[in-house]
């Protein structure tokens, strides 16, 4: 990746640009420290601004809220991935590859990516797959929603369904495919990781059967939808 990697996000996410200051860069590092270490419900600005030696006020020029805050780092999260499944098939003429590709990406553990020194992606990786529904389960979503703060998360799903149907054009449903993959990638690596009964995948080392069941499974709905057309 190139260095010093910089992700532009949906200006209505925040109230100033945490990205063009220092206190900015710091209250999204310990941000995603904290929520990973003590979850969203106990993580406050207050104990933030405790743990970077700032106010209150001065994180709240920044974010209006906590919600607005997690809901930032995971269009960060998502934009980042974009950005890595667009590198690692920008020579790739396969479909199948890039499909295989997307799901190696989404369903491996994420290190932590040099480029964005303030970011640390293996924590905020943690935090979107235990925290990142509550960026959308709001009683605001649709207000959200019109104001295309959900759009990294949009654009993933459209490239990988742009793959989906680029390797079988007559499948009905590459949307609702992508996405169902994209959260079933992380809810099965979660249960894994928390709740080994709701799957088969009980040890950090299948990751690999993770990979393969999803490729199982979209694999399987494609081709044999191209059997029955």
């Amino acid at each position: 990746m190139d260095i010093n990697l910089t992700i532009t996000l949906n200006e209505k996410l925040y109230l100033r640009n945490p990205e063009e200051s220092e206190l900015g860069k710091r209250i999204l590092e310990h941000s995603i420290i904290l929520i990973e270490r003590i979850g969203f419900e106990a993580f406050t600005f207050k104990k933030l601004a405790f743990e970077i030696n700032t106010t209150e006020a001065g994180i709240y020029r920044y974010f209006e809220n906590k919600q607005r805050l997690l809901l930032y780092l995971v269009d960060w999260y998502w934009s980042w991935q974009e950005y890595r499944l667009m590198q690692e098939t920008r020579n790739v003429e396969q479909p199948k590859t890039k499909i295989m590709t997307a799901i190696r990406l989404l369903a491996t553990r994420v290190e932590d990516d040099i480029s964005t020194g303030h970011i640390n992606e293996k924590l905020l990786h943690d935090i979107v797959m235990s925290e990142g529904a509550k960026s959308w389960l709001t009683k605001h979503v649709e207000a959200d929603n019109k104001d295309k703060l959900f759009q990294p998360f949009k654009d993933l799903c459209a490239l990988i369904a742009e793959f989906i149907t680029a390797y079988n054009p007559r499948y009905a449903y590459p949307f609702s495919l992508s996405s169902t993959l994209i959260e079933m990638a992380h809810s099965q690596y979660y249960y894994m990781q928390h709740l080994p009964s709701l799957t088969d995948f009980g040890h950090h080392k299948d990751e690999d059967e993770i990979i393969r069941f999803l490729e199982q499974l979209v694999f399987g709905a494609l081709d044999s939808q191209a059997k029955e057309k």
